[in-house]
């Protein structure tokens, strides 16, 4: 079972275990969702929004789990994997969920508590205050540097009236600071106060088999939505760093880990250290790039899942390119009609005639299309006739 079908992790997961034969159930609250109308999905089922009605979402999980008699779940976002890992043993006596326990998971998805656990193992973090509200913030104001980074702790909170989402934001001086400070609600807090790290951002891609290491992969992002940091939209496999690579293997054996993560690092351009951003503790959108590359990390967490997990980790090929094309549009857009002020993008930006040039030269023959797959091209058609349809109601 793959869940939250429409999500891109969700469709490169399907499309790899359906390559392998597995019968694939994809789960989502949206019918047909991406993954749903891959050829490679045996079955796609509805059920409700796990932000909205997290009771609702278990129950509909375990109740399927039994009823198609699954023997992996595979949860695909932050909320889904909390949920699941923390009430793990509803699940049937058969069905395998290979994530670590909840706390880790908890921990992982906490950045306060990754900054912290980073400190401790010798791991750079960005120079950060955490506070706890804003009138608790005066103090670190005072004695920031600006501009500053603004980190809910956690990405998604847990509220009586369901989940809630957090995003990052910046302040390029103290009174727009304190305006932010002040929007947010309570449950967002504590709040992240980071100095912005100029530098390409890194990702260390890790499948670990209860406290070892069996994969690892890396990539860096040449272009993301919104422009001035967020999701990948074309992204390059690199060679892994060996320093990334300890300081990640490091956190997640800390963390008794077990499962996949994506760790995120900054590559400092004032001294070149990998400075930690965050720790994914899921599968990441840009999984099809690992996958395309040579590490097909949803076979292996299934082997992991089943115990046949293979003793030497997979090499891949660096320098092959993955591009979500309607995400890549959607960054485009941005630059075209907002400002760079508005963006929050750096100084060192190509800027709008050469960021529409980039986008749309001949791709080289190494670049592949994350949904456009001419083997199988119903979630592409689906993607975009939901923007057609979208862009037409407006």
């Amino acid at each position: 079972m793959v869940t939250d079908g429409d999500t891109r992790q969700a469709l490169a997961a399907t499309r790899s275990l359906g390559r392998f034969g597995h019968f694939v159930v994809n789960v989502s609250d949206r019918y047909p969702s991406l993954a749903g109308a891959s050829r490679y999905s045996s079955i796609a089922e509805r059920c409700p929004i796990p932000a909205d009605d997290p009771e609702a979402f278990l129950a509909a999980i375990i109740e399927l789990a039994g009823r198609q008699r699954i023997d992996v779940v595979l949860p695909m976002t932050e909320i889904s994997t909390l949920l699941l890992t923390r009430h793990r043993d509803c699940l049937p006596s058969n069905c395998r969920l290979p994530y670590p326990s909840y706390d880790s998971v908890r921990r992982a998805s906490n950045k306060a508590e990754c900054l912290e656990l980073a400190r401790s193992l010798g791991v750079p973090v960005p120079e950060s205050r955490t506070v706890s509200s804003p009138a608790a913030a005066q103090d670190a104001i005072d004695a920031l540097q600006f501009p500053v980074v603004i980190k809910p702790a956690c990405s998604r909170v847990l509220t009586a009236a369901g989940w809630i989402s957090n995003s990052v934001s910046y302040a390029a001086e103290a009174g727009a600071l304190r305006r932010r400070l002040s929007a947010l609600p309570a449950e967002s807090y504590p709040v992240l106060l980071q100095e912005r790290i100029a530098g390409p951002g890194i990702g260390v891609f890790m499948l670990f088999d209860r406290g070892r290491s069996i994969a690892c992969f890396s990539h860096r992002r040449l272009r993301e939505k919104p422009p001035s940091g967020g999701v990948s939209v074309l992204s390059e496999s690199i060679d892994v760093d060996p320093v990334a690579a300890d300081h990640a293997e490091r956190l997640l054996r800390s963390l008794e880990w077990h499962g996949p993560a994506m760790i995120e690092f900054k590559r400092d351009e004032r001294d070149g250290s990998f400075r930690l951003m965050e720790i994914n503790a899921r599968f990441w959108g840009s999984l099809q790039l690992a996958i395309d590359a040579g590490v097909d990390f949803p076979a292996l967490l299934v082997d992991v899942a089943m115990g046949t997990a293979a003793a030497h980790p997979p090499s891949f090929r660096t320098g092959v390119r993955c591009r979500w094309l309607s995400g890549d549009l959607d960054s485009l857009l941005l630059i075209l009609l907002k400002r760079n002020r508005q963006l929050n993008l750096p100084t060192s930006h190509p800027g709008r005639l050469k960021s529409l040039w980039n986008f749309l030269r001949p791709s080289a023959s190494d670049v592949r299309y994350e949904i456009e797959r001419w083997d199988d091209l119903g979630p592409a058609r689906l993607e975009w006739r939901r923007r057609f349809l979208a862009n037409g109601a407006r």
